[in-house]
């Protein structure tokens, strides 16, 4: 369910995320068995390195992403497309840069050559990042302190025989970026290029679903080694050092938010300090990253043995993932995946609506946690209003039931569209006291 930009971030800043102590920040940038206070548990030392399964992107790729962005250009009636920092600056350019007050961006018109507004003091960077992907011989217009970037962008479009019609700006840019630009070329519109970026992100290759399913392998192998260290009477936080200590050994940055009892009811969890104790609810929740690719899943499981009531909530739960992943195929509408999942849990006597299962059924993924598009009624925006489910697509599958002062159970998995249906890149949890199978077991 976390967003690796939104959710995670506030974590990290509140403190709320397991794991993300000053130790266990350390475990999930990879430096996990140091974080740990005592020796690395047995399950999670038998992990091995899967790195050299991950193959990076390569520049032909982007290009192929670039001349795919220029068609859809064409089709939205766009002049260029300005990517400020992000991942879809990377995703077309190989180029790794955050956003700041500072206007960094690569400009790419629907034809012609593209180009690049860079801070003068920033220049040697961008060339050093520009000449490792697919736009090396890119001209790269700079601008001082006391300078307008934003002129140059005018000026660049304007060389490109683009002194008006319409330019789209990447959606997370910063809003007084986007006013700038317009402020500056008075005659170009500046309007959205998520049809363009999104456009293109959306739709996976086999590459990108490869770098996913292992994202998602990868997690789960954690998760599952962690499951078998866990105890009764450790914290949260102790809990996510063991997965930052596991994402370690098996080569990839990850992390999780760790959630225990009554604390599970709240989807996107609590700040409070937690303690594991017998046959009390945990969920974990989160992924990792494989060559800039996101996995995103959920375990909701009990240590010794649930309650009846805890069983069947899971139960209602696990048929409602299963009722979305069934309805999934190429051609529906999104909304229909939400309402698949939506009526288990409704007829089951958690509902009606949003009050039980209050979050939508799933949210698109790629490079980003969360992206484009989204598996609920009233798709957000506009734009993706009147979309369907296109083989490629990437969706979390994630129904939850929450019952506040009790528990909550959510199932998450991650799901691609194919020709015919969809498929989840990992198995689904088959039991609350069996996350990972029936012979799984833990030390408690």
């Amino acid at each position: 369910m976390s967003s690796s930009l939104s959710r995670r971030a506030f974590l990290w800043l509140t403190g709320g995320a397991a794991g993300f102590s000053v130790t266990g920040l350390s475990a999930q940038r990879g430096r996990g068995e140091s974080a740990l206070a005592g020796p690395v548990p047995p399950s999670i030392a038998a992990l091995t390195s899967m790195r050299d399964r991950a193959k990076p992107i390569t520049n032909d790729e982007r290009k192929a992403r670039i001349e795919r962005a220029r068609a859809l250009m064409a089709e939205n009636k766009l002049d260029a497309v300005l990517l400020a920092g992000g991942t879809s600056l990377n995703y077309f350019t190989g180029i790794r840069w955050g956003n700041s007050e500072r206007l960094f961006a690569v400009v790419i018109p629907v034809k012609g050559e593209a180009f690049c507004v860079c801070p003068a003091f920033e220049e040697d960077r961008a060339r050093e990042q520009l000449a490792l992907g697919p736009l090396a011989s890119t001209e790269v217009r700079t601008w001082q302190e006391d300078e307008s970037p934003f002129e140059r962008v005018a000026g660049g479009l304007k060389d490109r025989g683009i002194a008006s019609g319409r330019i789209g700006v990447e959606e997370t840019a910063k809003f007084v970026f986007a006013d700038s630009v317009a402020s500056a070329a008075p005659a170009l519109k500046v309007v959205s290029a998520t049809p363009v970026t999104a456009g293109c992100r959306m739709i996976k290759t086999t590459h990108e679903l490869d770098l996913m399913r292992l994202a998602c392998e990868v997690t789960l192998k954690a998760y599952e080694a962690v499951y078998h260290s866990l105890a009764d009477g450790m914290t949260q936080n102790q809990v996510g050092s063991l997965i930052g200590a596991a994402y370690g050994r098996l080569g990839f940055q990850g992390g999780a938010s760790v959630q225990v009892g009554e604390y599970t009811a709240l989807p996107h969890g609590s700040i409070q300090p937690q303690k594991i104790r017998e046959g009390t609810i945990i969920m974990i929740d989160d992924g990792c990253t494989v060559e800039g690719y996101q996995s995103d899943i959920t375990r909701t499981f009990v240590l010794g043995k649930p309650t009846d009531k805890m069983r069947k909530v899971f139960d209602i739960v696990h048929q409602a993932q299963s009722a979305a992943l069934k309805a999934a195929k190429p051609g529906v509408p999104l909304e229909s995946i939400d309402a698949a999942a939506r009526n288990v849990i409704v007829a089951a006597g958690y509902g009606p609506g949003f009050k039980y299962f209050s979050h939508r059924l799933g949210h698109g993924m790629g490079m980003d946690g969360h992206e484009w598009p989204y598996l609920v009624k009233n798709n957000m925006f506009g734009w993706a209003k009147s979309l369907t489910l296109q083989p490629g697509m990437v969706f979390s599958d994630e129904p939850g039931v929450y019952i506040r002062g009790e528990f909550g159970v959510r199932l998450e998995d991650d799901m691609h569209i194919t020709e015919s249906g969809a498929e989840l890149f990992t198995p689904q949890s088959p039991a609350i006291d069996h996350p990972f199978g029936a012979t799984s077991s833990t030390a408690a």
